[in-house]
């Protein structure tokens, strides 16, 4: 038989110990290569001796390989294996056997190779309960894999994968690395903290890596001790990882780990871990074909998707077969209420545009076009609502300024046609009142004219400011001077602290943003009642409000009536006239300075106005008023 090398007297009882078993031994070195194959091997499988040393025994059945890896990789790690398996004899004959394996180990403790001891395996009834239970979980693994390939959603596909690793190999955690380059990503995690999804290792280093440097499909490592530092192996008293290499198209694309605090891994374990390692490769590339083919169907569709128009495809029948996102965001209806039926606007002659305007009060414009191919056709649609409201706004601007200027330049017309005509016929007293009714209406046509031309070099943002250090309380106090003359039936109250700081702004822009905000605050209080002019300073601005007792804002306007020619529809306050550009201007001023300004509602009634503008240090005073900044 087959030998160890050696001539002393230990070696030789050890030689005579092994011929003479009545049970098959058979030892091979780490690469399986036969080491001794004693009298009973012979007369048990059929091969001389002499055929097999230094050959790999050709007893393992292919389907039965990846069981015999993974008792030699669980005796490895410590300890024996013992199953029910079957090997061949040389005439092709299957022998029912209980194998115990264990580890050949040099004395001081290398490993050698492996010892494996046959034993006729009928009545060992340990045995036959453990081939029992393969036989379960390796139907199990059929019923596993079924699911997993049902599945083509490669993170789906993941999970189930490491949720069904610690089903069939009892471990206590499981998670698939996959390696990019020379890292592995965990990518998907069973029983552990989902925070570790996306943590990355070293693979040179890892057990991974350890696992393909040798080239075999599973590996076991054991020792709480060995495994403290492992990133991802967080489960309480960890003292085993096992590990399976899974591959796509032959190549390695990542590993699946089993992790043992309270159970333990033995050989039918590693078996499992290798089986479902195989066929964990072969439900990755069907998931990960299946989304090469979507990401290419998705490529297909990014111009279809992607638009910024509307584009909807209908059938001959006029029914839509696809509608685009921009499609439900303009209309307001998901896809799933569209597809089916007809578009919700009429559709054009191919070559013409309709102007429609949904329910919602959006405009669309809508172009169509046909796919004589297929016969379908494409509609196109985008919201023209914006340039509508332009044009409307337009329209109205032009009737109101219209109106406006019509209204003083009448009643010129008159009086001057009263002066010319009957001059000598008024009194001096009546002379005088139609002179300054003129002068007032031509006053009132300069301001309109004022208010043109700013709004105008707002919306061109050709607003021209110089910025420097301005004293808002000398401002607020001109322009409150005189105001309680104005009126019998309004209040005016200002209340300016004592050191006010002054403000980054432009003199003349604040002047006419503070009498636009006087002349509103009496213009929308017809009834009388306080206004309130009020400064302080907050932080590193001051605020500026001016408060009145008038018709207030709606809500829903607060925001809207800083918009051009908003006041020429704005309910209630319409009809106090104007052109709607007084505060658009003040806005308008008022963030050319820095600044800004809000409408909100008055405690009690009314409107509070409320201008924030930046604080100048008095230190900057000096140098900032005699530099000034244009924006």
């Amino acid at each position: 038989m087959g030998d160890f090398s050696g001539d002393d007297d230990e070696g030789s009882l050890a030689r005579a110990v092994v011929a003479s078993s009545p049970d098959a031994i058979v030892a091979v070195d780490r690469d399986q290569a036969v080491l001794t194959w004693n009298g009973a091997a012979e007369r048990l499988f059929g091969w001389p001796a002499a055929e097999l040393l230094g050959r790999r025994a050709p007893i393992v059945p292919d389907e039965l390989v990846a069981e015999h890896n993974a008792v030699l990789e669980r005796v490895r790690a410590g300890g024996r294996a013992s199953l029910w398996t079957k090997r061949f004899q040389r005439d092709g004959g299957l022998l029912d056997l209980r194998v115990d394996t264990s580890a050949l180990r040099s004395p001081n403790g290398a490993l050698l190779g492996y010892v494996s001891v046959y034993h006729a395996a009928e009545d060992d009834e340990a045995a036959q309960g453990r081939a029992t239970r393969r036989a379960r979980l390796v139907r199990r693994l059929t019923d596993v894999v079924g699911d997993i390939n049902a599945e083509l959603d490669l993170p789906v596909v993941l999970d189930r994968i490491a949720a069904s690793l610690t089903e069939l190999t009892g471990a206590d955690a499981g998670g698939i690395a996959m390696i990019e380059g020379d890292r592995l990503r965990l990518v998907a995690v069973h029983r552990l903290p989902q925070a570790l999804r996306g943590v990355t290792a070293d693979l040179r280093t890892s057990l991974v890596g350890k696992l393909l440097r040798t080239g075999k499909p599973v590996l076991l490592e054991t020792g709480s001790e060995e495994l403290r530092d492992l990133i991802w192996a967080r489960v309480p008293g960890l003292h085993t990882i096992a590990v399976g290499v899974a591959a796509v198209g032959g190549r390695p694309y990542g590993a699946l780990y089993a992790m043992f605090g309270r159970g333990k891994a033995g050989h039918l374990e590693l078996e499992l871990l290798e089986l479902l390692a195989g066929h964990a490769g072969i439900a990755v590339g069907n998931a990960m074909a299946y989304q090469d083919a979507v990401r290419q169907r998705a490529h297909e569709r990014a111009v279809f998707d992607a638009s910024a128009d509307g584009i909807a495809v209908l059938d001959g029948a006029g029914g839509v077969t696809q509608w685009n996102p921009a499609a439900a965001e303009l209309t307001g209806l998901p896809a799933d209420r569209v597809i089916g039926g007809p578009p919700p606007f009429p559709v054009p002659e191919p070559g013409e545009k309709l102007t429609f305007q949904l329910p919602s009060g959006r405009w669309l414009d809508v172009l169509r076009a046909e796919i004589r191919e297929t016969g379908e056709i494409v509609v196109d649609f985008r919201d023209v609502t914006r340039s509508k409201e332009l044009e409307e706004a337009k329209d109205l601007f032009l009737a109101t300024t219209s109106h406006e200027l019509r209204t003083p330049i009448t009643i010129v017309h008159g009086f001057a046609s009263t002066l010319d005509s009957r001059w000598e016929a008024l009194s001096d007293a009546e002379r005088r009142a139609a002179v300054h009714t003129i002068a007032e209406r031509a006053r009132s046509l300069g301001r309109l004219m004022d208010h043109l031309l700013l709004g105008a070099r707002a919306g061109a943002d050709e607003l021209k400011v110089r910025v420097e250090v301005v004293d808002l309380a000398a401002l607020v106090r001109v322009a409150t001077l005189g105001l309680p003359a104005l009126s019998e039936r309004h209040r005016v109250e200002v209340d300016i602290p004592p050191g006010l700081p002054p403000v980054y702004g432009d003199p003349l822009a604040t002047e006419i943003l503070l009498g636009q905000l006087l002349e509103n605050a009496f213009k929308y209080s017809p009834d009388g009642g306080l206004i309130r002019v009020a400064a302080s300073r907050d932080d590193a601005k001051v605020v500026l409000v001016v408060d009145d007792e008038g018709v207030g804002i709606a809500s829903a306007d607060r925001e809207r009536v800083f918009e051009r020619f908003v006041q020429a529809d704005s309910g209630d306050r319409r009809r106090f006239g104007g052109v709607g550009l007084g505060l658009y201007i003040v806005r308008s001023l008022a963030r050319a300075q820095g600044g800004d300004v809000t409408a909100l509602p008055r405690p009690g009634g009314g409107t509070r106005m409320r201008v924030v503008l930046d604080v100048a240090p008095l230190s900057e005073a000096t140098h900032r008023s005699g530099n000034g900044v244009t924006s």
